[in-house]
């Protein structure tokens, strides 16, 4: 199959055989190369022309593997989402490939994008507008069973629906109420429900749980490793906390202004992460400790973020990096593994200064240890002299 776009009309597309084979694991099921998103800037009413573009993807590659999670972070405006949607073509991509199973997807249409979306689903961010609220919820987890009817024959669409219901901890009786009768965490489960509906291979989290309580959070999240497990599905998750993508992610990507900066596995990107902006968001994960966060060694951004619309030449990150030299400005840094790194930091990160970064314990975590070490210091003191009192007491019975 060819990559152009007259392939995605002619009789030469893939169709849904094309997508029965079997990925062993480990090895990639999706394969993004230099994925580009523009959206274009126009000017004037009658007579419009285009005057820019933002861009919103700019060059990003990664493989999914087959039965892995992988998480994308990044702050607001990084294209998280854009990226998303370009994958299940809800937007149409500028450039670059996507293949899955080997075959390229980005420029389908019609019975071959019907097979391919079978495949890969999508669970949505906000769990309030992602439902059809004049749906029960029946016809909103039963709808792709419209769309394709040879995975659930109409006779059986019922009790299809009632086993996802079941599947993913809700009542199968609330078949037939609507989305405004379930809390927040319970919404969320009927869209995880309708993206499970066709078996599909590759489910796309849009921050998931963002709109919930954190206890809710937990629930959401466990299910979503529970059916991972079950149905061996292959996760893309979105979020911005960064705790809960290491609770779920087996590797993690950095995203920041459309491009992907760093990615490795999540002990790789957290314990040992090599570029300045991944430093800098892991350095702003909220302390519990009061003590310890007045005192933490964190990295504080200068400047605003660029615009997509019109980003700095060279190095993304430069204007913002306390790295950046005369080379971060005319030369672009590739996603690639620093050869003079060793060990966990020898992962791709796009710097040409990439490095672990050198934090020392802080005066906080300095003043924790030595109360500590005074508390079992007391303790000892204390437990000698107890010791000592019961000798005596023991020696005094011992004489009467």
């Amino acid at each position: 199959m060819t990559a152009n776009g007259a392939s995605a009309t002619s009789g030469a597309v893939p169709q849904e055989a094309a997508f029965d084979q079997e990925v062993p694991r480990g090895e990639p099921i999706l394969e993004v190369r230099n994925l580009v998103k523009h959206f274009p800037l126009t000017r004037g009413v009658l007579f419009r022309r285009q005057v820019g573009a933002v861009k919103a993807v700019d060059g990003v590659s990664f493989d999914l593997m087959q039965g892995e999670t992988l998480g994308i972070v990044g702050e607001s405006g990084c294209g998280k989402s854009t990226l998303a949607k370009v994958l299940m073509n809800l937007e149409p991509a500028t450039g670059g490939s996507v293949r899955y199973k080997g075959e390229e997807i980005s420029r389908l249409s019609g019975s071959a994008l019907k097979a391919v979306r079978r495949n890969i689903q999508m669970v949505f961010q906000d769990p309030y507008t992602s439902l059809n609220p004049r749906m029960t919820v029946g016809d909103i987890i039963g709808e792709p069973y419209e769309i394709h009817p040879e995975v659930a024959p109409r006779g059986d669409r019922r009790r299809a629906v009632q086993d996802l219901l079941d599947v993913v901890g809700l009542n199968p009786e609330y078949i037939n109420r609507y989305p405004h009768q379930f809390s927040g965490g319970q919404r969320q489960r009927i869209g995880i429900a309708r993206g499970l509906a066709l078996k599909p291979e590759i489910i796309i989290c849009d921050e998931p749980v963002s709109a919930l309580d954190v206890s809710v959070q937990a629930q959401v999240i466990n299910l979503l490793e529970q059916l991972q497990g079950e149905f061996n599905l292959s996760y893309m998750f979105i979020a911005h906390d960064l705790s809960i993508v290491r609770h779920i992610s087996d590797r993690v990507g950095v995203m920041y202004l459309g491009k992907v900066v760093e990615i490795g596995s999540d002990t790789e990107i957290y314990d040992h992460a090599t570029h300045p902006y991944a430093q800098a968001l892991l350095s702003a994960v909220p302390v519990p400790d009061p003590t310890a966060r007045e005192s933490r060694d964190r990295i504080v951004l200068t400047g605003d973020v660029p615009s997509p619309a019109n980003p700095p030449s060279g190095c993304r990150f430069r204007t913002r990096c306390w790295k950046a030299q005369e080379r971060c400005v005319v030369e672009v840094p590739l996603l690639a593994s620093p050869s003079w790194l060793e060990g966990a930091a020898f992962h791709d990160s796009a710097c040409h200064f990439a490095a672990e970064r050198e934090i020392g314990q802080s005066a906080a975590e300095r003043e924790i240890g030595q109360s500590a070490a005074e508390r079992e210091i007391g303790q000892s003191a204390a437990e000698r002299e107890i010791g000592q009192s019961a000798a005596e007491r023991e020696n005094g019975q011992g004489a009467d």
